[in-house]
């Protein structure tokens, strides 16, 4: 969900701060106005430091972190997650180098289910192929992982896909996938360890995640791996542009993206990032007879089930994987029709919901990892007729930049992955706790037809425009006024295209909790939104039937542009807060939280 456009616009009229605010009571509850019934009124709020406890999975997670010890990572008197990995990646390397080779060479699958472009997977076969061993792969399929991390069922079902593909054209090639089921995550480390032992595997090479949870583990693998003989390598793989290699003047990594990206694209193109593509793994040399010494690895014909919750209907399933197939063969056909169809008129195109291909609809195989960010680069590059890029072919590259730009965000604040705030000072702001509020949002009935058709697209589809992802974002967060949080948690718990970083900074953006967010005062007009991004009423006709009989801008705004007959004729619900009275109320609180005069 980045934002768009090369520059930032002005703020509207309609997104202005405004000359009145609502003033809070003492118990941070607001007076009942005509914007307001009498049920929000009475709703729990609560700074983000209080919030209920459904945002947080205490079970997995401690309490909050402090904003003091946010300030210790940010000034480096505490070594980030990534400073630790680092650190026992440079300790450990020649011990590594000196653990003689066993039977096999593995590389461990995570978000990088492909064959081509695959850095670990690289040199993994080219480890394998000098010491004389075969290849064989591992994915660890985590139950509780997947849990803790809110991975949406329609995600798995999709890596599932993902890894049936792999597991074939792995075994064109006699290298063998192994998936490896996991219920209790304390012991993925264990299991991970017993395997590479059981199979005589003396390296494991697998590509970095760059979320707090993983490199935790992948240190402590990496210092287990060496008492027992076993040379943990880990690798840059997911940026185009390895991570924290960019600095400002000043020798800081950036937290404004426009100057990230400025620096980002020329050092792509001077230093070759995605000139040389690493080709697939070669065939595992027959004579090593792969087939025969790893014959229970190449027999796995199913895999886990994930569990109850964790699973799509048979029916969800075999819809949603005739509108998203999986793996990367599909990755790669859908990145050529968008070359040859879509992108030349990308950059008009984008932030148009009702217009079908205006995007690439690539971000699910982004974030399963079968397609590589330098593979597509690479092909745009290749497609463009001329060395300087039109708009659209540009304008699509700098969007994969954000990918990059949220990765290094995740590195240097890993705060961001522990349910902070990026800017700690606004977990000072009061939120709503409305469930009934957040149900309404949930389920597409706000009374507001854009904010409605897209939390629609998204129940059904497990997908949603980014143009909508805003809108819906910023209308929980400055309409409803609920916590941020809570959109972030259920986006991930929906999305087949979910992907921490980038969704937990399109949150932050929209509430301008986060590096480089709108202003605080900034806040979307859906109504404005609508009319300018689905002029015709086509995106809410398709998603809101109800409404799909409504001529002209009445579609945008039914209830006062209808007379109260044919409204009521429709079915459709009341907006369920007046966006003014809102739109004061968020500016007023935001002003409290951040300390800032509100007259």
């Amino acid at each position: 969900m980045p934002p768009k456009g090369t520059k930032r616009k002005a703020a509207s009229a309609d997104e202005a701060p405004a000359k009145r605010t609502i003033r809070g009571t003492s118990n941070h509850q607001e007076a009942e106005t005509n914007g307001e019934s009498s049920k929000q009124a009475a709703n729990n709020v609560s700074s983000t430091a209080n919030a209920p406890e459904d945002i947080v999975l205490r079970q997995f997670y401690p309490p909050e972190m402090t904003n003091e010890r946010v300030q210790d990572y940010k000034k480096g008197v505490i070594p980030t997650p990534y400073d630790e990995l680092t650190s026992a990646l440079k300790d450990t390397a020649s011990e590594r180098v000196n653990i003689k080779s066993d039977r096999a060479i593995a590389h461990w699958f995570r978000w990088d289910l492909r064959l081509h472009d695959n850095t670990a997977l690289h040199r993994a076969a080219e480890s394998a192929k000098s010491h004389g061993v075969p290849l064989i792969c591992l994915y660890v399929f985590s139950h509780e992982d997947f849990h803790a991390h809110y991975t949406s069922p329609a995600r798995i079902d999709f890596t599932l896909r993902s890894l049936r593909v792999l597991k074939a054209d792995l075994a064109k090639l006699d290298i063998p996938l192994w998936v490896e089921e996991v219920n209790d995550r304390k012991q993925t480390r264990t299991q991970v360890l017993n395997w590479c032992t059981k199979w005589g595997v003396s390296e494991l090479h697998a590509n970095m995640e760059y979320e707090v949870d993983e490199l935790r583990r992948d240190t402590k693998l990496l210092r287990e791996g060496i008492k027992q003989d076993i040379a943990f390598h880990f690798y840059h793989d997911t940026c185009v542009v390895e991570p924290l290699i960019l600095r400002s003047g000043t020798g800081r990594t950036y937290s404004v993206f426009t100057p990230f990206f400025k620096q980002w694209e020329p050092y792509v193109y001077k230093n070759e990032c995605v000139a040389n593509l690493f080709p697939s793994p070669p065939k595992n040399n027959p004579k090593l007879k792969a087939k025969d010494t790893f014959r229970d690895l190449f027999s796995q014909t199913s895999f886990p089930d994930p569990l109850p919750a964790k699973q799509l209907s048979q029916k969800d399933s075999h819809r949603l994987a005739k509108l998203w197939p999986a793996g990367e063969h599909e990755a790669k056909s859908r990145l050529k029709v968008f070359l040859e169809n879509g992108i030349s008129k990308y950059s008009d195109r984008r932030d148009r919901p009702d217009i079908e291909n205006g995007t690439s609809a690539l971000s699910l195989h982004f974030a399963a990892g079968t397609l590589s960010a330098r593979q597509a680069v690479r092909a745009v590059l290749d497609h463009s007729s001329t060395r300087s890029l039109d708009s659209g072919h540009h304008g699509w590259i700098r969007e994969i930049c954000f990918r990059d730009f949220y990765k290094t965000i995740l590195l240097t604040n890993p705060h961001v992955c522990m349910n902070k705030a990026y800017h700690e000072e606004y977990h000072n702001v009061i939120w709503e706790y409305s469930e009934e509020h957040f149900q309404r949002w949930v389920e597409g009935k706000t009374g507001y037809p854009i904010v409605d058709a897209a939390m629609r697209q998204l129940a059904s589809n497990k997908y949603m425009h980014n143009r909508c992802r805003m809108i819906v974002a910023s209308f929980l967060c400055k309409d409803l006024m609920l916590d941020w949080r809570k959109g972030e948690k259920y986006f991930m718990e929906q999305l087949i295209d979910g992907d921490f970083a980038s969704n937990n900074a399109g949150w932050q953006f929209c509430s301008s909790s986060g590096t480089d967010a709108q202003p605080y005062f900034r806040i979307f007009n859906p109504l404005s939104q609508s009319e300018k991004f689905d002029p015709n009423g086509d995106y809410i006709r398709h998603w809101v039937p109800e409404l799909s009989n409504v001529q002209g801008k009445a579609i945008h705004e039914p209830k006062t542009r209808l007379s109260a007959s044919e409204f009521k004729k429709l079915g459709y619900p009341d907006p369920i807060i007046e966006h003014k009275f809102a739109r004061e109320r968020a500016l007023e609180r935001y002003k409290t939280g951040l300390g800032r005069n509100t007259r």
